[in-house]
């Protein structure tokens, strides 16, 4: 028997990549070919980076990554920030979720780091759940940096007072009414 070798840590990576950028994570993003792009490139990424002992340090590479990321969309969606940093927070909490790829990478520090991937959802779930004023939402493609910042202080307070990171408010808000229409 010949066997082919395994890399799980590899696969798993792969894996993740592929499940955490669906077709609808990237829809109306600029351009064709952004999906396979960006599930190309963090199969690719190197999950050391992000392995810092300090917020400030992740903060730069994340910043970095999705940087590259957004240049490396195909014409018409280059330059995307917002679809980049979905992308990628997405992607990171997916992984810290993979207890192999976190513990190989050595990622749980992260956890209380990491951003709730914003889009529509998110921001219908932050208007219904924080006590102070929520920034309109601009939708992915019109996602700056300063509008994030502003939206994951946000989500900061909302998270503390239900006592979970903020990356955890996703799995609040994603699909809301279909998920109470299944449990009810």
């Amino acid at each position: 028997m010949n066997m082919q070798p395994f890399n799980l840590i590899d696969r798993l990576q792969v894996r993740a990549a592929m499940l955490a950028i669906g077709r609808s994570t990237l829809r109306s993003q600029g351009a064709p070919g952004m999906v396979a792009e960006a599930r190309r490139f963090l199969r690719n990424l190197d999950l050391n980076l992000f392995a810092t002992g300090k917020s400030a340090q992740f903060m730069d590479v994340l910043n970095e990554q999705t940087s590259l990321l957004a240049s490396r969309f195909p014409d018409g969606g280059r330059g995307n920030w917002g679809a980049a940093r979905k992308s990628l927070n997405i992607f990171l909490r997916d992984v810290i979720y993979c207890r192999p790829l976190c513990e190989h990478y050595k990622l749980a520090v992260l956890e209380p780091w990491l951003e709730v991937p914003l889009d529509s959802n998110v921001h219908e779930g932050l208007l219904s759940d924080a006590t102070g004023t929520v920034v309109p939402w601009p939708g992915v493609k019109a996602l700056t940096p300063a509008v994030s910042d502003q939206l994951q202080s946000t989500a900061s307070a909302v998270a503390k007072s239900l006592g979970v990171a903020r990356v955890h408010l996703d799995i609040r808000y994603w699909r809301r009414a279909a998920l109470d229409e299944l449990e009810g």
